[in-house]
């Protein structure tokens, strides 16, 4: 990837706002092209900044240039030219008359005249933005460009006209806030009204992690069809019926909580069992998890205080079911051994029933964690007679 321009030419800053400028430009490049070419497929530092693929075979290349302090003119002996010209030169196959397009993506302007105004999609004029270029590859007195010029100029004269044919300049485009607001906009229409921000940012996350993939290698290129089945997914995720996860499990520093949860009645809850340490980590876990999801739904108004309750009831009335079972079951000379095992079976095949707060919201460790709330505050226990021992550990405790 080449310079982005900032405030020193070896600005951290500059280079980091570069790599998320081309992240989130893909993510664009998907939107766009949903209704014009839905078979290509997207990649990121693979063939270039920004890739399309068709059928495995790389149909056009995009580097892209993000000035975020002084936007510059695009002159003919501009570095950003020549370092882009260098760096598809150096792909090779300039000459390539069946080659990719090549495209310049750049929030700076083409200045007036020049080669590169002359590239643009519209009112192009190829054979005069080459003589320019050839002029300022032999003529310009940069140090920074000359080994790009250098490399244009060894290019015989058909190679350039064919090279050069093969580019556009797509100058003036967005910039990081730019994008934002025009992925926004393409993500609009048939999104869920009164919630269009959660959803927007639901996307952002599964880009984010998407992108991350491919450019560390964990996967191959994005096509248009699997972005438009990952829209269409969280999109109804907004249904009547359904919830959007807004929880990832990675988000919680566990060491942290366990020792803020040391204490808590649905932890000694567990302990009465002598579950293992890791089932006990999975359940602290749960009930976090399950909080911050209850919150973050109560923050954007995807479900309210009443349906909150409504579910913790359908919660007690299942669990007394399964627990007046699991006591019918004891022979009355039950040990405690026994009982705790009983205890251990009940959580277990609780935590494995699909009841949940939606039809087809399906991911399981909200229904634990609210278990675990309800057992925090006494309403529901595992151990048959949990309820003697939270008292004698209370008093205890006095």
């Amino acid at each position: 990837m080449s310079e982005k321009g900032s405030r020193t030419d070896h600005s951290a800053a500059a280079s980091v706002l570069g790599y998320l400028h081309q992240t989130r430009w893909g993510l664009l490049e998907l939107l766009r092209a949903r209704t014009t070419d839905p078979d290509r497929s997207l990649t990121m530092e693979m063939h270039d900044d920004i890739a399309w693929e068709q059928d495995g075979t790389p149909a056009e290349l995009k580097q892209l240039k993000l000035h975020v302090s002084a936007l510059r003119n695009l002159t003919d002996a501009s570095e950003d030219v020549w370092r882009t010209l260098r760096v598809w030169m150096d792909a090779g196959r300039a000459g390539d008359p069946y080659g990719p397009i090549l495209t310049l993506v750049t929030n700076s302007s083409a200045g007036a005249g020049s080669a590169a105004s002359l590239l643009r999609a519209h009112g192009r004029d190829v054979d005069t933005a080459l003589d320019l270029l050839e002029t300022t590859a032999r003529d310009s007195k940069s140090k920074e460009t000359k080994s790009a010029r250098d490399q244009f100029l060894e290019l015989t004269p058909a190679e350039r006209a064919t090279f050069v044919g093969r580019i556009y300049v797509a100058d003036q485009s967005a910039d990081l806030d730019g994008v934002g607001d025009e992925v926004a906009t393409r993500l609009r229409p048939g999104a869920p009204t009164e919630q269009f921000n959660t959803y927007v940012d639901l996307v952002w996350a599964w880009w984010a992690r998407t992108s991350i993939a491919m450019l560390s290698g964990q996967r191959g290129p994005v096509s248009v069809a699997e972005a438009l089945t990952v829209l269409e997914r969280i999109r109804d995720q907004f249904t009547l019926d359904n919830l959007p996860s807004l929880v990832d499990a990675n988000e919680v520093d566990l060491n942290a909580v366990l020792q803020q949860h040391e204490g808590r009645t649905y932890v000694n809850q567990l302990k009465l069992l002598s579950v293992r340490p890791r089932q006990l980590e999975k359940a602290i876990l749960d009930y976090q998890r399950a909080y911050l999801q209850d919150t973050r739904w109560l923050d954007v108004h995807l479900v309210d205080y009443d349906e909150l309750d409504k579910f913790s009831a359908r919660l007690v009335d299942e669990w007394e079911r399964a627990f007046d079972h699991m006591c019918s079951q004891l022979p009355a000379d039950a040990g405690d051994e026994e009982k705790r095992a009983a205890g251990r079976e009940l959580l277990h095949a609780l935590g494995e029933s699909t009841l949940s707060i939606r039809t087809k919201f399906q991911d399981p460790f909200h229904a634990r964690g609210r278990r675990h709330a309800l057992a925090d505050v006494k309403k529901i226990g595992w151990h048959p007679e949990f309820e003697e021992h939270l008292a004698k550990l209370l008093l205890q405790e006095a």
